[in-house]
């Protein structure tokens, strides 16, 4: 037990320097004493004494308790309150925000019991510093759950939450609540193997993030997962469930669009829609998968063989290495022109491939073509075959000053259109033609 008043103040001034300020509260006759580093004694409302400690508390806290946080303080700072927290434990403390000098902070007050059980002695401490790093924190950690369930390519929900979704939703079907409204549509990414095998993993990485938006953007009011590596599932409810077959319709018809003009992603699609004879979500996920396959067949299906027409005329079939080289190349350039009819011809087997678009256009059996330029010269107008002979001939010789063609070709319902060709021409190491290529535009 310290005696010595000088000593006592000593040791309550070095206590302050730790915090805002320190109150030695007899709690027999209420009486207080406040020692601080950081604030006059006397100054700003702070008596240095006083003897009413927490009638004081209950006066003062009008002008230094921020509004919310005053009936919290009132009911916790008591003199009842205090002594029975301390009656269990060492000390008893009370966080709160204050609004000295205009600003606001987080404090706390710190109770502890003495040893003569007789008074009380409580700190003040600003803890602005501690709450701002709870708060990041926490931060982190909801960020560091979030990322957990997000898939990195697309940023679209990963398969863990997923998992975590379907749980949720089986728990709503086993409770048999009655009122149950969802869909489920499943997506797949068209031909993802062939376009990493021939343009690269890059390439086929910017189709999966093209199909994500594609699909997030058509069913804006739910869910959206990437379970797999092309696969992707969308759970309808509310808005979009009310309008899930237009959706769906919509979906496809922009897939379709791509897959003609070959300016964006295929995607198949297969929706199933909970029903009362579902036991679980599986059920639902197992229909709307075996329609996708339904659907992804049925875009394989509009693919003609390669060549057909030509094929008694062929004399020496593409390599399979050959032809993804092609495919690589015609990636490209359709990926710098943006627009127009591309065509890309392998010279030394005589090999074509056309966009999809001209061949829908002009009724070609495929995209793929052994001796194209015979299969092209039966749509080009009679009259303009000379013109397209020369353009053709100019191109392949190296002379750079030809204009583009002009010329006329039927359309498969019998109508001419004027196109006009640009083309170019990549020489092997011994400068001889290897690639004949270029884009085919039209006048509206």
């Amino acid at each position: 037990m310290i005696n010595d008043p000088e000593v006592f103040n000593q040791v309550a001034v070095s206590l302050a320097k730790h915090y805002v300020c320190v109150y030695y509260v007899n709690l027999d006759t209420n009486h207080y004493i406040v020692f601080s580093d950081s604030i006059q004694a006397g100054s700003a409302g702070f008596p240095s004494e006083g003897e009413d400690f927490f009638g004081d508390c209950l006066k003062n806290a009008n002008r230094f308790v921020h509004p919310d946080d005053i009936q919290m303080m009132v009911e916790r700072c008591s003199k009842e309150k205090i002594i029975e927290g301390l009656s269990t434990k060492e000390d008893f403390s009370v966080s709160f925000r204050s609004i000295a000098e205009g600003s606001v902070k987080h404090m706390r007050h710190i109770f502890v019991l003495c040893e003569d059980k007789k008074h009380i002695v409580c700190c003040l401490d600003d803890i602005e510093k501690e709450f701002k790093e709870k708060e990041k924190h926490k931060k982190n950690l909801k960020s560091a759950e979030i990322m957990a369930r997000r898939d990195e390519l697309t940023g679209v929900k990963n398969n863990h939450a997923f998992k975590e979704y379907v749980d949720s939703l089986d728990d709503m079907i086993s409770s048999d609540s009655g009122d149950i409204e969802f869909s489920v549509v499943m997506c797949d990414v068209n031909d993802l193997k062939t376009i990493n095998d021939t343009r690269g993993h890059s390439y086929g990485d910017e189709a999966i993030q093209a199909a994500s938006r594609l699909i997030c953007e058509t069913f804006q009011h739910s869910p959206v997962f990437r379970i797999g590596g092309d696969e992707f599932v969308s759970v309808l409810t509310k808005q979009d469930y009310e309008n899930r077959d237009y959706l769906v319709k919509k979906l496809r018809e922009e897939s379709e669009d791509n897959r003609k003009t070959r300016s964006g992603p295929v995607i198949a699609v297969g929706m199933a829609s909970y029903g009362a004879e579902d036991k679980a979500f599986s059920s639902v996920l197992e229909r709307a998968d075996q329609l996708m396959y339904i659907d992804k067949n049925t875009i394989k299906s509009l693919k003609t063989v390669e060549g057909l027409k030509n094929l008694e005329m062929i004399d020496m079939p593409i390599p399979l290495e050959r032809k993804r080289l092609l495919d690589a190349f015609f990636g490209a350039l359709v990926t710098v022109t943006g627009g127009g009819y591309i065509y890309l011809s392998d010279l030394h087997y005589d090999f074509s491939r056309w966009s999809l678009s001209l061949v829908d256009d002009f009724g070609f059996e495929s995209e793929y073509m052994y001796h194209a330029d015979k299969i092209f010269r039966e749509i080009v107008h009679p009259d303009d075959l000379e013109v397209l002979d020369y353009g053709t001939k100019s191109v392949l010789s190296g002379r750079a000053e030809v204009q583009p063609i002009r010329y006329r070709a039927r359309k498969k319902d019998g109508t001419y259109v004027v196109l006009h060709t640009r083309g170019f021409v990549l020489t092997d190491r011994d400068g001889k033609p290897d690639y004949f290529g270029g884009i085919i535009l039209h006048d509206d």
